[in-house]
């Protein structure tokens, strides 16, 4: 075979190599950029390819590669009773709602909080939560703070450790997908503690908050009654109890209405609660 003719072939062969490399290229960022489906790309002939990562370990890990790592929220301690108030200098108090969320009562309260610009606490239920994940995520576009209320409410001093945890966990992870991150705070129903219900509710990071002043609103003594009761306890601290599920609420809706406006008058800041360790 003359020169020439191996120099042609050579040239041909690096080029057909050339060809393959950029197409295994081309389809490399094909999967790693765009945000429509692409087409995979014939595999070259070779023992079997290592199994593509998921979306969240190879196309986003070189979007967010570049900025700090996010921190990890420390492990609550153990504690022997639930946190009652909120620490802080002047007039701060804590609203709270339990139960919900529930469609025919939790916009409207959140129309009021909007409305005044306040922000507020409300411990979830997984069962309502789990039908509901659209208000959870209004809850947090506008600031409010969700809360670990178990799945269905039970009676924790009745049941065994591995049932609480199942519904703590439960209602953590469907408060994770809809709201953004896990709850760091819980509240037992019925007020009703026991070691294990502490105990758990640290392993999975979060913080017992209770109250200091109930409402009493789920009893539907009247909207007048309600507002008094706020009123008559409002101080410097205070946290809060009604509800927005769990029978008829459009008394503590319609109570919301009046003794917010006042209590801004009078002076109070309505906030949230806040962890002092991360």
């Amino acid at each position: 075979m003359k020169k020439d003719q191996l120099l042609t072939r050579r040239r041909a062969l690096l080029a057909g190599a050339a060809a393959v490399g950029a197409a295994g290229t081309a389809g490399a960022l094909a999967v790693t950029s765009g945000d429509g489906p692409v087409r995979p790309v014939t595999p070259a002939p070779g023992p079997p390819a290592h199994r593509p990562l998921g979306p969240s370990a190879y196309r986003l890990q070189p979007l967010t590669g570049y900025g700090a790592p996010r921190a990890v929220p420390l492990r609550p301690p153990v504690r022997s009773e639930p946190i009652l108030r909120m620490s802080g200098r002047g007039r701060t108090m804590m609203l709270t709602f339990d139960d919900g969320p529930d469609p025919r009562y939790t916009p409207d309260i959140l129309d009021t909080l909007a409305r005044y610009g306040v922000r507020a606490t409300f411990f979830v239920c997984g069962e309502m939560a789990a039908y509901n994940r659209d208000l959870l995520s209004r809850m947090a576009d506008e600031g409010h703070v969700v809360g670990n209320h178990t799945w269905s409410h039970p009676l924790l001093t009745r049941l065994g450790r591995r049932r609480i945890r199942s519904e703590m966990e439960r209602t953590s992870e469907v408060v994770e997908q809809a709201y953004g991150e896990p709850p760091r705070w819980f509240r037992a129903p019925y007020g009703a503690w026991n070691r294990a219900a502490f105990q758990l509710g640290a392993e999975l990071g979060m913080e017992p908050l209770a109250w200091t002043v109930d409402t009493l609103d789920w009893t539907t003594p009247g909207t007048g009654t309600i507002v008094d009761r706020v009123e008559d306890g409002a101080a410097p601290g205070v946290v809060v109890l009604s509800h927005d599920a769990g029978g008829d609420r459009s008394q503590s809706v319609r109570a919301l209405r009046v003794y917010l406006p006042e209590l801004l008058d009078s002076g109070y800041h309505l906030t949230v609660p806040r962890r002092r360790h991360v």
